[in-house]
């Protein structure tokens, strides 16, 4: 059951890889502390249906090393590359009233500062240079919007809804496109 259409559960981490022969995996964590993936006890996969206990060993390259309970060889540890890490919402600190999960976002409709509804957000994501919205724009386009505090203007998750004042230049690709069509 979903309080205040909150999921019940938060995804903390991407099963990157393996690490040596010994079963060890490598994962992206999304905790503020990389190395507190383990703090929270077990993690489910995205399904809810097969649990993991972490062992945190160290970092490498930005990505936490840790043995799973029950794994002890690399092809076993290989066959969970690309799992998602999950922990019950209530195991995890609350938020204060400019804090939220990534999870919160995803359906909440995004708009412009004047008013103009432009889509609703489908994931947050981070390939690096730091966070994206990907919002959808119709069936079939989806457009990044930079998450910064210039750009996200207010997150209101009571009104279900994103404000943005998006930098100049962002929407006259599509603009120019919809106009062609």
């Amino acid at each position: 059951m979903q309080e205040n259409n909150k999921p019940n559960r938060i995804c903390v981490g991407h099963i990157a890889g393996v690490h040596g022969v010994k079963g060890l995996v490598r994962i992206n964590s999304y905790t503020e502390k990389p190395m507190n993936i383990g703090a929270y006890g077990s993690v489910t996969d995205e399904g809810g249906k097969r649990m993991f206990e972490l062992e945190v060993q160290r970092m490498a390259k930005m990505q936490v090393l840790a043995r799973i309970k029950g794994i002890s060889d690399r092809n076993a540890a290989e066959a969970l590359r690309g799992t998602n890490l999950y922990v019950h919402r209530d195991e995890l600190p609350q938020t204060s009233d400019e804090e939220f999960y990534y999870e919160d976002l995803e359906g909440l409709c995004v708009e412009r500062v004047d008013g103009d509804f432009l889509g609703k957000v489908v994931s947050v994501q981070d390939f690096g240079a730091g966070g994206m919205i990907e919002v959808s724009l119709n069936d079939c386009e989806t457009i990044f919007i930079p998450f910064t505090k210039e750009v996200i203007v207010k997150v209101d998750l009571t009104a279900g809804r994103l404000l943005i004042d998006p930098p100049q230049g962002l929407f006259e690709t599509i603009n120019s496109r919809e106009e062609k069509n």
